[in-house]
């Protein structure tokens, strides 16, 4: 198989598909991997560094597209690079559709086979390919959103952990998944006081197992989240429903009645936000107020850590990279369904229930339109 590796081209997004590493270990199999020229440079990665691993190097993204079977990259494709996706060619990457009626549009009428890292399971019930990347944005969370209190910022103009005889932060979280155990880990290491908000008894058991009585855990309800977010500093939203929209669970309303110069960080940006007041903001210009209130709200956080969060999200997108490719994608979905929760779109067809439901489309099982 042929695989290719297009540079990002979202506003600030250094990460690539394959690190030189993984290219290697999919030449040694057998595949040919042609690399954009200069896709790795963000990440830290030379273009000599691919060469050596195996890979080719493609003047332009045309060039990849063109001849790839197979297309590796991080973030969905935009503008022109939608064009570009042919039918049958697989498409492996963070894709985001439950609030992206526009791209889901565009990826029905390629043809093209898109595989989301966002939905691929485990096992365990968990999301493999979208936890690194959590574990990245729920750590970021907190620097940013001690960053953006900063008076200069149009912050409150306090330190996160205070000093001695001045008070810490209050922070609040909400979601005690794997952003939000992640952000809490931070905030408590730096001082701040921080709550977890989570409708899952057993999600808040775990962290209570984790941290102990430094950090406080109630049970979510709308009551305790307008009375959580009046008296936060800084509020970080990481909670996701896979595959789906995510809740809006801070109303406007209740924005406006936080403190002038409290922070709000809304990690699940990608998928629509947990703030009615957010809209999605990039690296190049990351907030904007609202009622005073400062909104972070960049949909690929881990894009700033682009050499962490490069090596990391291959950690666990190898593995699938190669049965895709050694197998190809029929037998590979068919094969493990896991990987084929993944599949959101083939062949212009929904196979993911969420995103047919979120765009009011017809949905068909993956395993029917693959005749697994």
């Amino acid at each position: 198989m042929r695989i290719g590796v297009p540079k990002e081209i979202k506003v600030h997004e250094y990460r690539v598909g394959l690190i030189p590493s993984s290219v290697r270990e999919l030449v040694q199999r057998g595949h040919e991997v042609v690399v954009e020229a200069g896709a790795g440079l963000g990440a830290g990665l030379s273009d000599d560094q691919y060469r050596q691993a195996g890979a080719a190097i493609g003047a332009s993204a045309e060039d990849i597209y063109a001849s790839a079977d197979m297309i590796v990259k991080v973030k969905e494709p935009v503008g022109a690079e939608r064009a570009l996706l042919r039918k049958e060619q697989i498409l492996f990457a963070y894709l985001h559709l439950a609030p992206d009626k526009d791209l889901t549009a565009a990826l029905l009428e390629s043809g093209a086979v898109c595989i989301a890292y966002e939905t691929v399971t485990s096992p365990a019930g968990t999301l493999p390919l979208l936890m690194p990347m959590s574990e990245v944005a729920g750590r970021m969370a907190v620097h940013v959103g001690a960053y953006c209190l900063e008076k200069e910022r149009g912050g409150r103009g306090i330190l996160l952990g205070g000093v001695p005889g001045v008070p810490p932060s209050d922070v609040v979280i909400l979601g005690g998944g794997t952003a939000g155990s992640n952000a809490a880990l931070i905030a408590l290491g730096m001082g701040a006081t921080v709550t977890v908000i989570d409708r899952s008894a057993e999600a808040l058991r775990r962290l209570s197992a984790q941290f102990g009585t430094r950090l406080r855990t109630i049970f979510s309800t709308r009551d305790v989240i307008e009375h959580a977010v009046a008296g936060a500093d800084l509020v970080i939203g990481t909670v996701l429903v896979p595959g789906s929209k995510t809740p809006s669970l801070v109303s406007a309303e209740m924005v406006k009645g936080m403190k002038a110069g409290a922070v709000v960080v809304d990690v699940a940006i990608d998928q629509g936000g947990c703030f009615e007041t957010s809209r999605v903001t990039t690296h190049a210009e990351p907030t904007f107020i609202v009622d005073e209130v400062v909104h972070y709200c960049v949909a690929n956080m881990p894009g700033a850590v682009a050499r962490t969060s490069t090596f990391a999200l291959n950690n666990v997108t190898l593995p699938f990279a190669l049965a895709l490719a050694d197998k190809g994608y029929r037998q590979a979905l068919c094969d493990d369904p896991f990987l084929r929760a993944g599949l959101n779109i083939c062949a212009g067809k929904v196979t993911l229930e969420a995103v047919a439901s979120a765009h009011d489309l017809p949905y068909r099982e993956a395993q029917n339109v693959l005749n697994c």
